[in-house]
């Protein structure tokens, strides 16, 4: 996490840094007022006073819409709005800098944080996984939209961990169906597990298990392919000790 707090604080103080106040005088009266209102939501932001500084980046929006700082505050409202903890406001107004802004400077900043709205409310296996599903996808869709960005690094390593999540739910309902004699409804999920997160941590033993359910079911060319391809892939696994013996049993 400490990538992410580097690239949101960074962000924020370049973006400070732009809007420092003018040293022109009274006759750019309106100029000042959207650049003294901009400041003063930065000024709320730094005090931790985010759903105030959403407010107020947002109030640049709706009261200067053809200004510069227009745009900016699209983003730092967002940005406001994730501090806040306020997801589903900080996606909504990302989606809207998207699609108006699309060739914007940081573009791919509001990608990464639209990803990151969805991987901070990430819940445990045993939970949905809906939202683990949206930032996979939003983490997938910056790497490929953006694969030289600074974001892109962390994004890489935290679709592994999305993955590991959904194949570690799918490991659970399989269990659950496994001791509940439900033999179809197991090898379906650990067999997704198979086909579909093979780079996760739950692979091996979902190997196991599909060669456990063959076994059961008298399968035995089925048990023994899964197995060919278990130790082949992990010769010295504690779950390839295990198959073997289902196999020679």
């Amino acid at each position: 996490m400490a990538k992410i707090k580097l690239f949101l604080f960074a962000f924020i103080a370049i973006s400070m840094l732009s809007s420092c106040a003018s040293t022109e005088k009274e006759d750019q009266d309106e100029h000042l007022s959207v650049e003294r209102l901009y400041n003063k939501a930065h000024k709320q932001l730094a005090k931790t006073k985010y759903k105030k500084a959403a407010e107020t980046f947002e109030k640049v929006e709706l009261e200067y819409p053809y200004s510069k700082w227009a745009t900016e505050a699209k983003l730092m409202g967002a940005y406001s709005h994730y501090k806040a903890e306020n997801y589903d406001e900080a996606v909504m107004s990302l989606d809207r800098f998207i699609r108006f802004h699309p060739g914007n400077e940081n573009i791919a900043y509001a990608y990464y944080l639209k990803a990151i709205c969805y991987f901070d409310q990430i819940s445990d296996v045993n939970r949905d996984q809906g939202k683990t599903q949206k930032a996979m996808k939003a983490l997938e869709q910056l790497v490929r939209r953006f694969p030289m960005s600074k974001y892109a690094p962390d994004a890489r390593q935290k679709i592994i961990f999305t993955k590991d999540n959904l194949a570690g739910q799918e490991m659970e309902v399989g269990r659950f169906y496994l001791k509940q004699h439900n033999y179809l409804s197991a090898l379906n999920r650990f067999s997704n597990v198979v086909n579909n997160y093979q780079t996760t941590k739950y692979i091996e033993e979902a190997l196991y298990r599909q060669i456990e359910i063959y076994t059961l079911l008298g399968m035995k060319s089925e048990a023994s392919n899964a197995y060919k391809i278990l130790e082949y892939n992990y010769p010295k696994g504690d779950w390839t000790a295990k198959s073997a013996s289902l196999i020679k049993g």
